[in-house]
């Protein structure tokens, strides 16, 4: 029988699959790439949630913390709680010397008389003289000790009710001058740790629970859970507490979709692990190696979309090569042509040819290869600009995504090739590429373009071929290092500062090594600072902005390959 196979839409009530490691590392990626810390990235995830590819709603812990909080403020007006605590705060503060004795006399009166009932003794004689002495302290004129236990028993209700709709603060408020009180009388406090004995035994024998007397069993619970399930869900910092949440009263408190958040939120980082993309170093959650390709192949493949959708890009070489660098073209097959079959459009061509039907014949008319282009070697050294102005300007996130998605490309298209990075400020350093996603901003003021140049022309020194340097910025030079080894940082730039810069572009272009600068912010004076320099170094500038950036590097660098192709 042929397989039938029926699709709809995710409703709520199916049964979701798992959410695949890889594009749960997407929903972090860009919160992951702007802060550098994949703790801080989940912490934020399960603040906000998420949607799913397939279109389920992963609701956050914030708007589920919200949701509780409203139940609770809902439960304490309608019992009118806030008065009710602000009344027995007064009462237990405003306790006289004559109550505490009236109290101690009261609770020992009643323990004797239910002892008495322990022992089997005769009660109504002892209640009634009970009832003379202290029945301005027991309200509801109750006829008999049964009847009296069955009025303690609601208030006893009423009261954790009340307790369990105070906020945590009002509770141990409570609490504090409750021990108060009894650190303060030795007898009155022997004699409630007694009464509360007694009560446990004859309650025990009523014959029913006294929480669920005048119906307040149900809200004490309700509210117990709010309390339980905001407590956990507010000092859940990353997703390993949430598995000790207990599913059945979240379904109860927050419906099944909440529920079913929370279970999947519970997992992230434990399925990130199991994928490998992150792990636990120095009591961290950190990127692994194939976690940190994982972003920079997603990068790279924005990047490549955007250049789809807008055309960038789509400067077509006439020329190619004989070498082994796949450009993803063919063409038919010639005398001489390296023989790298494209399997697929050679079988088409014998299909058009031939009609349908099998066998396909296929001929040496049909043969399509792969174009190649020629085997060219590029040193390139991406300089990224981490000072202040970066995430003040909103500029910060589209450059370490040009970073990531820069070395992706290299590293899977052009392994030949090699890509070092160097980030600067104040003062400029030399990263590896798997540091990358991890890097942030520095918090300092000053843009060292000289010490950045001076480590790239360094690395660039060590290697052959097309050498160049790709620099992101948003401002101009405000700092270079002295011959002491400190470095000075003046704003506006002093003139010694653009001299210092100077200096290290005409290094540069001595040993031949290019620099296009990508500019962020197109600033009048760094405008004319740029221009000064491309004229120096026979350099390129692009005036762009943190959306397109991308596509220019990757245009910059692709066209820069199949330069070096026509020239060897």
């Amino acid at each position: 029988m042929a397989r039938r196979d029926f699709y709809s839409r995710w409703d709520g009530t199916q049964a979701a699959p798992e959410l695949a490691p890889d594009a749960l590392l997407d929903e972090l990626a860009d919160d992951l790439l702007y802060h550098g810390d994949v703790n801080a990235a989940l912490r934020r995830l399960l603040q906000d949630g998420f949607r799913r590819p397939d279109g389920q709603e992963i609701k956050g812990l914030r708007e589920m913390l919200e949701r509780l909080r409203a139940m609770r403020a809902e439960a304490m007006r309608r019992p009118n709680l806030t008065s009710a605590f602000d009344q027995m705060a007064a009462a237990l503060r405003d306790t006289s010397p004559e109550q505490l004795q009236a109290m101690r006399d009261m609770t020992s009166d009643l323990n004797q008389m239910l002892e008495q009932r322990a022992a089997g003794e005769e009660l109504d004689p002892s209640f009634d003289e009970f009832m003379e002495r202290h029945g301005d302290l027991v309200p509801g004129n109750p006829r008999s000790l049964d009847e009296l236990l069955e009025q303690m028993a609601q208030r006893m209700a009423a009261m954790q009710a009340v307790m369990a709709a105070m906020t945590p603060e009002q509770r141990q408020q409570m609490n504090d001058m409750m021990e108060s009180l009894l650190a303060s009388d030795a007898a009155l406090q022997w004699q409630m740790e007694r009464l509360a004995g007694n009560l446990g035994q004859v309650m025990g024998g009523m014959g029913g629970d006294p929480m669920d007397l005048a119906g307040l069993s149900e809200m004490t619970q309700r509210l117990a859970d709010i309390d339980s399930l905001e407590t956990l869900l507010r000092m859940a910092g990353s997703p390993g507490p949430l598995a000790d949440v207990d599913l059945d009263v979240a379904e109860r408190l927050l419906g099944e979709e909440a529920a079913a958040s929370l279970e999947q939120l519970a997992k992230l980082a434990e399925q990130l692990k199991a994928a490998g993309l992150i792990e636990q170093r120095e009591g961290r959650l950190q990127l692994t190696p194939r976690g940190t390709r994982r972003i920079g192949e997603r990068a790279l493949r924005e990047m490549f979309a955007d250049l789809a959708k807008d055309r960038l890009g789509r400067h077509e070489s006439r020329e190619s090569g004989s070498g082994h660098e796949r450009v993803f073209d063919t063409k038919p097959y010639e005398f001489g042509d390296p023989f790298n079959l494209q399997i697929q459009r050679t079988v088409a061509n014998a299909i058009r040819r031939q009609g349908g039907g099998v066998p396909v014949n296929i001929e040496p008319q049909d043969f399509e290869v792969e174009l190649t282009e020629s085997l060219t070697r590029s040193a390139t050294v991406l300089m990224v600009d981490l000072s202040l102005s970066m995430p003040m300007r909103d500029n910060f996130l589209g450059a370490k995504k040009v970073a990531v998605a820069l070395h992706s490309l290299i590293s899977s298209r052009f392994p030949r090739d090699y890509l070092g990075i160097v980030v600067f400020s104040e003062v400029a350093r030399v990263i590896r590429p798997a540091e990358l996603p991890e890097v942030s901003w520095d918090f300092v003021y000053g843009t060292n373009m000289a010490h950045g140049l001076a480590l790239s022309r360094q690395l660039l020194a060590r290697q052959n071929g097309t050498r160049q340097i790709l620099m992101v910025t948003d401002g101009e030079p405000t700092a270079h290092p002295l011959s002491n080894g400190e470095v000075f940082f003046s704003y506006p730039p002093a003139q010694e500062t653009i001299d210092a810069t100077l200096r290290e572009v005409v290094r540069c272009t001595r040993d031949d090594i290019r620099i296009n600068t990508f500019m962020l912010d197109a600033s009048p004076y760094l405008a004319r600072f740029v221009e000064r320099m491309t004229q120096m170094n026979r350099g390129r500038a692009f005036f762009t902005d943190s959306e397109s950036l991308g596509r220019y590097v990757l245009v910059d660098y692709l066209e820069g390959k199949r330069a070096a192709s026509r020239v060897a």
